[in-house]
C-alpha cells in the first residue's frame, strides 16, 4: 500500500497550539487560526474516592455532543482540529488530527512532550 498524493490544499489550524510537521530534514509550523473547534460535552455525576490520602472527586466519563467551530467544507482547505475532535468528524475527507500515537513516530523533547509530528491522521470514513 503506498501513499496518495492528494492535490495541493491549504491547511487551517483550529486547535489552539502551533503543530509542528516534520518532513525529513525540514520543519513546517502550522500556527493557530484563531478559531478553535471543540466538541460538546455534557459532565457525568461526581462521586468521591478515598486513595488513602484523601477524598478525590472522580467525575464518571462525560456524554460527548456536537462539534464546535468547523467550518463546512471548502474547496482547497483542509482542517488541522485535536484528536477528540478529529474522533467525532466523521466522513470529512477535509478534517486532519496530528499524528501523536506510538505508531505515528512523532518526535519528542527530552521531557516527553511532542516537538513535532511526521504525519497526519485523517478523520473515520
Amino acid at each position: 500500500m503506498g501513499t496518495e498524493k492528494e492535490k495541493k490544499m491549504k491547511l487551517m489550524n483550529l486547535t489552539p497550539h502551533a503543530i509542528v510537521i516534520s518532513l525529513g530534514d525540514e520543519r513546517f509550523t502550522v500556527a493557530p487560526s484563531g478559531q478553535v473547534a471543540r466538541v460538546s460535552s455534557t459532565p457525568g455525576a461526581t462521586k468521591s474516592v478515598d486513595f488513602g490520602f484523601g477524598l478525590v472527586p472522580v467525575a464518571e466519563s462525560p456524554t460527548w455532543g456536537v462539534v464546535e467551530g468547523l467550518p463546512g467544507p471548502v474547496e482547497g482547505t483542509g482542517y488541522l482540529v485535536s484528536g477528540l475532535v478529529l474522533s467525532r468528524c466523521v466522513g470529512r475527507a477535509d478534517v486532519f488530527g496530528p499524528g501523536t500515537s506510538p505508531n505515528d513516530n512523532a518526535i519528542r523533547d527530552d521531557a516527553g512532550r511532542i516537538a513535532a509530528v511526521t504525519r497526519l491522521i485523517g478523520a473515520p470514513r
